[in-house]
């Protein structure tokens, strides 16, 4: 018989392997910062900066004293993280980054057959990398808009064919961020940014599976095939059924029947043999409210977050804001193990105000003195970190 795990404690079992009963008031040093990212696996970068960063927030909701100059400390001068793609743009441990090298090879093949990137690029391809490859050798770490005169700008995005080199050969491996401006990326070759984890050899096949399937199973605790394959967007669903098939028979994983937190009915999943036990050892979530970036991992992915949590969230950015239900970057409230309501805030950096321009609590949430006041401190803190002195609420709101 498969283990029966209730709603509340895959949804615990969940929170805790992606560091959110851990207690956020911890020091947030330079090594806590990346011990969290490892946690984790990766953060996800975002270049909407309605009020911060979306790194910086995951970040933030689980270290209340990180600050951004850890992060790049970490990324540009000890090299421990590097920049790449898991399903989007990530922040990644370079412990890992020969895992990345089997989709440097992926990424190649399709710039190399796919017509869409060869148009992006004018038609010349092979002569407009060969020529930023070059620049870059001769001259160091450059930014897109160091190429901005030599040709005329595409229709994507407004790209010049050299910025979709740039884009094309970071992708490929040749080339690596070497640091930010601005949040603008600052290329250089990988081999002299990242030289020790560029020389190291590609995995076997064999290898990258077990990473990818053991590493996420790992984030997760209970889980189905599918979302082993999508936590790292690395393995194809059929292999991430083959490894399960092969752990439970090796007894590294369990069936399970994970309970749903929005009444439908349970999921035949697999979870890490010693859930229990972890279960029982997890902390108490901080008695707290946090503020959750819309790319936080626990929203990721819209069913999962359905089924564990009770909690429907749709990142309503590009939708028009006429069919939007609530607004633009809406941030969920997670209240300790619970995810209470959403808030749409907006940073006005040259008035120092963070707005809050929406809020709505779940059904059957009341807004109680104890509930409002911590809702007061986890802006009070966001208004810290974004430098707003003032927060004020629209009308109707208070």
């Amino acid at each position: 018989m498969p283990d029966r795990i209730p709603a509340e404690a895959a949804a615990r079992l969940f929170l805790d392997a992606q560091g959110l009963c851990a207690d956020p008031a911890r020091r947030a040093t330079k090594r806590e910062v990346a011990k969290t990212i490892d946690a984790l696996g990766f953060v996800q970068v975002d270049t909407i900066n309605v009020v911060a960063r979306a790194h910086d927030l995951t970040l933030l909701s689980r270290l209340d004293g990180y600050r951004p100059k850890a992060l790049e400390t970490l990324l540009e001068a000890d090299r421990a993280l590097f920049e790449h793609w898991t399903h989007d743009a990530a922040i990644i441990p370079t412990r890992w980054y020969a895992h990345w090298k089997p989709r440097f090879a992926r990424a190649l093949a399709r710039i190399e057959t796919h017509p869409w990137w060869g148009e992006r690029m004018g038609g010349r391809a092979e002569e407009t990398m060969a020529h930023v490859l070059g620049r870059i050798r001769e001259e160091g770490p450059l930014k897109s808009s160091d190429f901005e005169h030599e040709g005329e700008r595409g229709t994507w995005w407004a790209w010049t064919p050299a910025k979709a080199a740039l884009e094309c050969l970071w992708r490929m491996g040749e080339l690596a961020i070497a640091g930010r401006e601005h949040f603008h990326k600052r290329y250089d070759l990988a081999g002299r940014v990242h030289p020790e984890a560029h020389g190291l050899p590609v995995p076997e096949p064999e290898a990258q599976l077990e990473w990818a399937c053991a590493s996420a199973a790992e984030r997760l605790v209970v889980f189905t095939p599918r979302e082993l394959a999508a936590f790292w967007d690395d393995a194809p669903l059929a292999s991430a059924r083959a490894w399960c098939e092969e752990a439970l028979r090796q007894g590294r994983i369990v069936a399970a029947e994970a309970a749903s937190a929005d009444g439908s009915a349970p999921q035949a999943a697999f979870a890490l043999p010693d859930w229990s036990g972890r279960l029982a050892r997890i902390p108490e979530p901080p008695d707290r409210l946090r503020l959750l970036c819309p790319f936080d991992p626990i929203l990721r992915d819209r069913a999962r977050c359905l089924r564990r949590f009770g909690f429907d969230y749709r990142f309503e950015a590009f939708t028009p804001a006429a069919k939007r239900h609530y607004g633009y970057y809406v941030l969920p409230l997670l209240e300790g193990s619970r995810l209470v309501g959403r808030l749409d805030p907006k940073v006005h950096r040259d008035k120092g105000i963070l707005e809050v321009r929406g809020l709505w609590w779940e059904s059957g949430v009341r807004p109680t003195k104890a509930r409002t006041r911590r809702l007061l401190d986890a802006l009070e803190r966001l208004a810290a970190f974004t430098g707003a002195a003032e927060i004020q609420f629209a009308p109707g709101i208070r």
